[in-house]
């Protein structure tokens, strides 16, 4: 009875212990960040992005340099670039989901931004950006930093998102 107790016990252990890397990662693996872009571009008639092993290195490489400090600045790199930082509760899909929300700020019709800002949004809609990489970071300050690059790069000015 003693070993049976301990086997299940181990058994017990041992899946939750597996569970924790699918907790730890909720809400940001590449499907997630894919799909919450994909959503939004659905909307607007705009073909599926896919996710990018080299864009998601890059990104991976850039948000632990903001870790020390979580500041928004871009990379300055050769691709398009969304950042987002927040409190814990930021996750991946969060991040991509405050910049869906400037939607309401783009005018299609004059192509510009109204009453706010609307060029993450822009991004994410972007017809001609058509890879995807991410990544989040913990900064030391204990806010999440988010970065997503894409390639090609989109908003140019003059240049409708689609």
């Amino acid at each position: 009875m003693g070993l049976y107790h301990l086997s299940l016990a181990l058994v017990v252990t041992f899946m939750a212990m597996s569970m924790l890397p699918q907790l730890s990662t909720a809400q940001n693996s590449p499907k997630d960040y894919v799909d919450a872009h994909n959503a939004a571009r659905a909307q607007v008639g705009v073909g599926p992005i896919v996710w990018d092993d080299n864009l998601a290195a890059f990104a991976r490489s850039y948000a632990s340099q903001r870790a020390g400090n979580c500041e928004l600045r871009h990379s300055g790199g050769p691709y398009g670039e969304n950042l987002a930082k927040g409190t814990p509760n930021l996750t991946g899909r969060g991040a991509v989901n405050l910049w869906i929300g400037e939607k309401p700020f783009y005018n299609y019709g004059s192509n510009t931004c109204v009453g706010g800002e609307c060029r993450h949004y822009t991004q994410v809609v972007w017809r001609n950006s058509v890879r995807l990489g991410c990544a989040r970071v913990q900064c030391n300050d204990g806010w999440w930093f988010v970065t997503c690059n894409y390639y090609p790069q989109g908003n140019f000015v003059g240049q409708r998102p689609y």
